[in-house]
């Protein structure tokens, strides 16, 4: 990449081919915009932050200000039984989250490494899935799920059935399938000559290429996961099998819960993704740059 090249005084060429002022004014807009994006983007998540940990009484006069600091909203979250609904989440995006990356490895080395008939309409058939929004599978969905083919078995009312739909996600399946392309063929070929199977080139040189990619898979489908809200809606029969999102609904129009609950029970759904987005956030940048690069 280019370095910024100095045009004019008080002007840098960046490498979009923009001009940039850094004159003293010029300086000075910059830190406003900079100041107006962040209180757009981050004023309402400190909003949430300080009112979860405060009494507030009307939940459409949220302030970014503390006003005496209470752990009330969580106490009383606990005893609403947000804590199992949290554990459910936890349960079903670990084991989801296990199932979509093992799926979606094997899918895409097959994808990308074989040839085989009907490979373009499985292509086809993965991106339409992506196309469709999730009201229209609701009713199929629910069908599967109360008979499961070929087993015969009701997954209504079970964490199984929140995990089971989600063990195939054609998002990530497609961005394994373009990463493993991107894999040179001279490795694999090389490999063959030294006498390794398809398991071993696929455990020992695709997949250990593809670490962004499944950083990218990774945090992409916690968040996925996590924010499901129809899919437990159809398959909880009752509370106790209820993820966190769903029983924020069930909190939002109980009368006798304050809006500082629901904003407590908010913030710990908002905080997993969060943190993982954190966590994984090398691997998630260096995913999206490396497919950037190759695309």
């Amino acid at each position: 990449m280019n370095a910024p090249t100095e045009t004019a005084p008080g002007l840098t060429e960046t490498a979009l081919g923009l001009t940039e002022s850094r004159s003293t004014g010029g300086r000075i807009l910059k830190a406003v915009t900079y100041l107006i994006v962040l209180i757009v983007f981050a004023g309402p998540l400190l909003a949430l932050l300080v009112s979860a940990f405060g009494k507030v009484k009307d939940p459409t006069q949220l302030s970014p200000i503390p006003s005496g600091a209470t752990l009330d909203n969580f106490r009383i979250a606990f005893d609403q039984g947000v804590l199992g609904y949290l554990l459910n989440s936890f349960f079903v995006v670990g084991f989801g989250l296990l199932l979509q990356v093992a799926v979606s490895v094997l899918a895409g080395y097959a994808l990308a490494r074989k040839v085989f008939p009907g490979m373009t309409l499985v292509l086809v058939a993965i991106l339409a899935t992506l196309m469709l929004p999730e009201e229209i599978l609701a009713l199929p969905l629910s069908l599967i799920l109360a008979d499961l083919p070929v087993v015969h078995f009701n997954l209504i009312g079970t964490l199984a059935g929140m995990i089971v739909p989600l063990g195939a996600w054609g998002f990530s399946i497609l961005v394994m399938t373009e990463f493993m392309k991107d894999v040179p063929k001279e490795l694999e070929e090389a490999a063959r000559i030294d006498g390794a199977g398809d398991l071993r080139i696929f455990a020992q040189i695709i997949l250990p290429m593809c670490k962004p990619a499944l950083g990218v898979i990774g945090v992409f489908g916690f968040t996925m996961i996590w924010d499901q809200y129809l899919l437990p809606l159809l398959v909880a029969t009752d509370s106790s099998s209820y993820t966190l999102p769903l029983a924020l609904r069930t909190l939002r129009i109980d009368p006798a819960v304050t809006p500082g609950v629901v904003l407590a029970a908010a913030l710990l759904a908002l905080l997993p993704s969060v943190i993982v987005f954190l966590f994984f956030q090398r691997s998630f940048v260096h995913g999206l740059s490396s497919g950037a690069l190759k695309g």
